[in-house]
């Protein structure tokens, strides 16, 4: 990854992060009134679940930024079905666990991956640089 993919891909986590920060800070005392502090620490944990995936999919756009048009959409690919399913795998460990309410966890996972989509949908779209024209 060159010095401007990195830095690309920095303040891509820097968005990804501070977007569902804002999320989660507009939805905790919703979220705490319905469903109390276990329902809080579940929200935090479908937020990172979220944050988590969007940033291991983000890298194969990184790794192919100024790269032929092909081989950027088959990053893009990649990088969505990557996430897809590190969110798949995350939330059904965290709902297993027991350590969370299911209900909220699941609910903030929908939400902050919903969030994550206009982030990650944003990068890919900067991602192409004028390099390849």
């Amino acid at each position: 990854m060159t010095g401007r993919a990195a830095g690309g891909y920095l303040r891509f986590l820097a968005w990804a992060v501070g977007v569902t920060a804002a999320a989660a800070l507009v939805g905790w005392l919703p979220t705490r009134r319905l469903g109390g502090d276990g329902a809080v620490l579940s929200m935090l944990a479908g937020c990172a679940v979220s944050v988590v995936a969007s940033a291991l999919g983000g890298v194969p756009a990184a790794l192919t930024r100024g790269a032929a048009p092909a081989a950027r959409q088959q990053a893009l690919l990649m990088g969505m079905g990557l996430r897809f399913g590190v969110v798949a795998l995350l939330a059904v460990a965290a709902a297993l666990s027991g350590l969370f309410d299911r209900g909220p966890l699941l609910i903030w996972v929908a939400i902050s991956y919903a969030v994550q989509l206009v982030v990650d949908t944003r990068y890919a779209l900067a991602n192409d640089d004028v390099e390849t024209r």
